[in-house]
């Protein structure tokens, strides 16, 4: 277990050094667990190309293109491939016409077919021995596309292989459009800092809130956000004495309402009548 003093030495290590921080250089050093199965022997045909001959592609295509990511590296390994694919080409193109050079001559390695009288003359041009042999490979060229499917298949090949090659120069292309998006998100994203060690827990008792300063006591909702205020208690207004009814003059109240004193009207009679 690790003592405190090399648990402060690795925190103190870590804020040193935190990794790439660009985008290009995150990249990069995503690709350093990368495993594929680029390799010369899955590419090269066995005793006609060497080994080193992807290898030597492949690095070409790495100086001059620079990938800074895994997808850009898929489409220059790509690009070597078809590479190869168009010298492999140009190899059959010779071993086609090879094979129709072969097919001209006899066992003796002279010409099956003569040239005529009057294209070889009579001695009054001279015909090297470069002439002759064209003049055979055409012958041999003749005999070959006797049967149709060959040289159109070997066609197809030549032009299959020129395409796939401009396509994963596109694709390339495409893909070195997008590091200006990628170098966008990198100045959006947070920087790598190294983590903050954690605080101790403190383990003293939680403050006693202060009291009332002014001498009283400090009210619950003063300590406790939670808790609601006490309501305030009523003060009873004072009532004032009750008041006694005022007699009714009968008097008054006909001579209000115009009306004579009758015989049945009560009489009020008062002290001291």
């Amino acid at each position: 277990m690790a003592t405190d003093k090399q648990t402060a030495a690795n925190r103190i290590n870590a804020q040193k050094s935190t990794g790439p921080r660009s985008a290009a250089g995150k990249m990069k050093s995503a690709l350093n667990a990368r495993k594929h199965g680029f390799a010369g022997n899955a590419f090269t045909v066995v005793r006609l190309e060497e080994l080193d001959e992807i290898y030597q592609l492949r690095q070409d295509s790495l100086d001059l293109y620079r990938p800074v990511n895994s997808q850009e590296l898929f489409a220059v390994e790509r690009i070597a491939a078809c590479q190869l694919s168009m010298i492999r080409a140009s190899r059959l193109e010779a071993g086609l016409f090879t094979t129709c050079l072969d097919q001209a001559l006899d066992p003796e390695g002279e010409p099956i077919h003569l040239m005529s009288p009057e294209l070889a003359g009579d001695g009054d041009i001279e015909i090297t021995r470069v002439q002759n042999r064209n003049f055979v490979l055409a012958e041999g060229f003749h005999r070959a596309t006797q049967q149709p499917h060959t040289w159109a298949l070997f066609l197809r090949y030549q032009a299959q292989a020129e395409r796939l090659h401009r396509r994963a120069i596109q694709e390339f292309d495409r893909l070195r459009a997008l590091r200006p998006e990628f170098d966008k998100e990198e100045t959006e994203e947070i920087p790598n800092e190294p983590i903050s060690p954690s605080q101790p827990e403190s383990n003293q008792p939680d403050p006693v809130p202060e009291t009332n300063p002014i001498g009283g006591r400090t009210p619950p909702s003063a300590r406790d956000p939670l808790v609601a205020p006490p309501r305030a208690i009523a003060t009873p207004t004072p009532q004032s004495p009750p008041v006694s009814p005022r007699p009714i003059d009968p008097d008054a109240f006909r001579s209000i309402m115009g009306r004579p004193t009758l015989p049945n009207d009560p009489q009020i009679v008062r002290p001291g009548e």
